[in-house]
Order: C-alpha cells, then sequence, then structure tokens
C-alpha cells in the first residue's frame, strides 16, 4: 500500500485518543502489515512496542504534551498495571512541569516488575501505602493508578532540582493538595533519602504563582535577599482591574513575567492587549515601574539581579521629594 493510500487507511480506522495499541488497531481494522507500512512510511510512529500515534498529531503538539503521551504509550504497552509517580504522575495530575525531563516514573514494591522494563522508564522502589494513591481516567474511561497530588509533590521535591520542584508543588497547591498534609507525609514517611531536600521545597511553595516563570522569578527574588514583593497583586486603575505577577507597593514596582504564551502555547487576544496596555499606561501615570522578564532573563541570574537592584534604586530616587 502507497502511503498517500495508507493515510486515509489509518485515520478511518484511528479508535480515539491519540495514542492506541496495536489491540486496539487490530480490533478497528489495521492489521500488521497495514501497521508496518504506516510505520516505515512515516505516517505512524511507534513510541514503544505496542503503542503508536499517528505522526500528523505527534507534529503539531508541544513537547511537554509528548511527554504526557508517552505516558499513555507505556499504559498501552504494558496493559495499564504500572503505579505512575513522580513527574509522571504530575503529568497526570495535568500540573504544570518544567526541565523535567521525558522518562516515564513508575512505583513499584518489587524488584522485578514488567512495567519497569524500557530505556524510556524509571523505577522507583518505595514503600506504597493505599493512601498514597489514587484513580485517573483514560479518555475511553479506563483507569490510570497514579499517587495522589501530596505524595507526587514530595516524591518530586526528592529527586529533582528545587525550582523544578517548586513548580510542580506551587501548580498541585492550585489544584487542591493540602500543604499541611504533606509536612506530615513527611515527618511520618519511612523514607529518609532525600527529606531535608523535600522540606526545604515545601518551605518555598506557594500556590499564588500561577506559572513556571512564575515560581521561578518568586525563587530568584527569595535567592537575591528582596523582599517586599506580593505575587498576583491586584491594583485599581481607572481602565479596570490590574493584577501584576509580582508587586512592591511601598516602592510602587511591579514585576511582569511575559513567558506565558511560550509556555502554554496560546496568548492573550489583540483586545485583551490593549486592554492590559491601558491599564498599565494608568499605573505609570500614577508612579509605578514595571521591570519585565522573559525566559532567557531567568536563566542570567546575575544580570537579571543588576535589572532588579537598577529598578529599585530608580524607585526610590523617584520618591524623593524634589529640592528647589
Amino acid at each position: 500500500m502507497k502511503r498517500d493510500d495508507l493515510r486515509p487507511a489509518i485515520e478511518s480506522g484511528w479508535p480515539g485518543p491519540p495514542v492506541a495499541s496495536t489491540k486496539q488497531l487490530a480490533a478497528a481494522g489495521v492489521d500488521d502489515r497495514t501497521l508496518t507500512a504506516a510505520v516505515r512510511a512515516g505516517v505512524l510512529i511507534r513510541l514503544r512496542r505496542g503503542a503508536y500515534v499517528r505522526s500528523a498529531h505527534w507534529n503539531q503538539i508541544t513537547p511537554w504534551e509528548r511527554d504526557r503521551l508517552r505516558i499513555h504509550a507505556h499504559y498501552e504497552s504494558t496493559g495499564g498495571t504500572a503505579c505512575y509517580s513522580h513527574t509522571s504522575a504530575a503529568r497526570l495530575h495535568l500540573c504544570q512541569v518544567w526541565k523535567c525531563g521525558p522518562l516515564v516514573h513508575v512505583t513499584t514494591r518489587y524488584s522485578n516488575s514488567a512495567t519497569s522494563t524500557g530505556t524510556d522508564v524509571r523505577t522507583h522502589r518505595l514503600p506504597l501505602d493505599p493512601s498514597d494513591l489514587t484513580i485517573l481516567q483514560t479518555e475511553d474511561g479506563r483507569d490510570v493508578h497514579v499517587t495522589t497530588l501530596e505524595r507526587t509533590v514530595l516524591d518530586c521535591a526528592r529527586i529533582l532540582r528545587p525550582d523544578a520542584a517548586a513548580v510542580i508543588g506551587d501548580d498541585a497547591l492550585r489544584k487542591g493538595a493540602d500543604l499541611a498534609k504533606m509536612r506530615l507525609m513527611l515527618e511520618d514517611s519511612p523514607v529518609k533519602r532525600g527529606s531535608r531536600r523535600a522540606a526545604a521545597v515545601l518551605d518555598v511553595l506557594d500556590g499564588r504563582s500561577e506559572s513556571a516563570g512564575e515560581t521561578r522569578t518568586r525563587l530568584l527574588l527569595h535567592a537575591f535577599g528582596v523582599d517586599g514583593f506580593e505575587p498576583q497583586y491586584e491594583l485599581p486603575t481607572r481602565s479596570g482591574l490590574f493584577r501584576a505577577d509580582f508587586a512592591d507597593p511601598a516602592r510602587r514596582v511591579i514585576i511582569e513575567f511575559d513567558g506565558k504564551a511560550k509556555y502554554s502555547g496560546y496568548g492573550p487576544t489583540d483586545q485583551a492587549l490593549l486592554a492590559e496596555r491601558s491599564r498599565e499606561n494608568a499605573l505609570a501615570e500614577e508612579g509605578w515601574i514595571f521591570l519585565r522578564l522573559e525566559w532567557q532573563h531567568l536563566d542570567a541570574p546575575a544580570e537579571l539581579r543588576r535589572r532588579l537592584l537598577a529598578t529599585l534604586a530608580r524607585a526610590e530616587m523617584q520618591k524623593r521629594p524634589r529640592t528647589a
């Protein structure tokens, strides 16, 4: 079968969800011969043994959406028997993740498990209490076993760099994770490795940060020893309410992180941008100073600190009364 004939044959027989197993495709009328030919022709991508995704779909999604599909591919190829944990559980809970890598993480009590095989899998052999587990569902209603939000945050905090763990933790708090419960779980856990690291992450979590960039910005402000900035600070203006990513009302300085569209895959409309700019202009006329940050600024902390201190110095100068 030619490539031009393979694509419509695959599309018409696709079971529904982005990732399909060999068994699902066979039930939909895609036999082994067609499946093999579609992979060779580049119509399908074999994510792992027994799990496939259409190339057209794969090529149009973001890297973080691809990472989530890798988990679903593992689920399809192993029969749904794994318990997903760490960053894989974070992705399945739809938490924001940053700098976590594409590996599929599973936790098992046993030394050998079919779910842990493959170079795309990292297996953690850790105790699992029933209270640490919950069940999510696939698009077609099948059960997926994952660690709870609280257990997921603690597991990630033990192994990830602190800012990456805080990105997950902040979003988990917004989704309802209980910080006090996490502290108790950490104290009672028989796992001691990484406990101090995890406790330090819990100490800096703040569910008011709404993106990975805002979390990283907040942590950098803390590292610089700069106090006074409040996340999601609301300011009334003549053009409506302005919600600043960070604001220091005493010094009248606002920090805005402008990487939302790059991170989330979509951005505000032109009309929304014009309305936001009108509110910003109103605040500027009232003496507020804006410091705008993008992703690349967060990766150059020394330069960012210099810019921040210069902005704060300008704000202090602006507050001083003018002499005749």
